[in-house]
């Protein structure tokens, strides 16, 4: 197993990363949170995990181990593969997902596109007792550290700022992509944040 990956950014992408070590490019795929911390050219280290299959190998890459050992944790439930999982970590951090699936809060975990209520209740059930509790400053009970709105927001912006956009660019294409996402909310079809990433670069890209 791969623990980790320590090199210079070659790239950053809309969900993913290139890191150089010993002149090989390493794809690793990256929730917006990580990414926004990645800058290109400068060396970065990352905490990685490789899911294979029978067709592929994939590396996915990490800001710390903690979040990475979430990640791994929250597969060994029913219906949760690497890009849900991922999808997850991409909506709550580390902490808050401790906190949603401890306390229940099976509105937290539908946030994320792609749990229904009962893939929410299935998560809370088979990872409850196993999860533990938040390892970060405490928060008022019932309360999460960001409402889900903002989650999606905050990761969004963090995401294009990553990419180089300026913050006024970024806030902007962070309101322009509200509506979709409001659009999507009511539907009952959410969008993940790697989606919405992916529109708001549109967006900058159509101005």
């Amino acid at each position: 197993m791969i623990a980790f990956v320590r090199g210079q950014v070659a790239a950053v992408h809309v969900d993913s990363a290139v890191i150089e070590v010993g002149g090989v490019g390493i794809l690793m795929m990256c929730a917006p949170g990580t990414l926004a911390g990645l800058r290109v050219g400068v060396e970065a280290t990352l905490a990685t995990s490789m899911v294979v299959r029978e067709d592929s190998l994939t590396l996915f890459g990490f800001a710390d181990h903690d979040e990475r050992s979430v990640f791994e944790l929250l597969q060994t439930a029913s219906g949760v593969g690497p890009k849900l999982a991922q999808a997850m970590l991409a909506v709550h951090g580390p902490d808050e997902l401790r906190a949603a699936i401890a306390s229940e809060d099976l509105t937290a975990l539908c946030a994320v596109s792609g749990i229904g209520r009962k893939g929410a209740q299935r998560i809370v059930l088979e990872l409850k007792d196993r999860i533990g509790m938040p390892t970060g400053p405490a928060t008022k009970p019932g309360q999460r550290t960001l409402s889900a709105a903002d989650a999606w927001r905050d990761q969004v912006r963090a995401g294009l700022l990553g990419l180089g956009w300026s913050t006024k660019e970024a806030e902007h294409a962070v309101e322009t992509v509200v509506p979709v996402a409001e659009d999507a909310q009511a539907a009952g079809d959410p969008l993940s944040v790697a989606e919405l990433l992916r529109a708001a670069l549109q967006s900058l890209s159509r101005a």
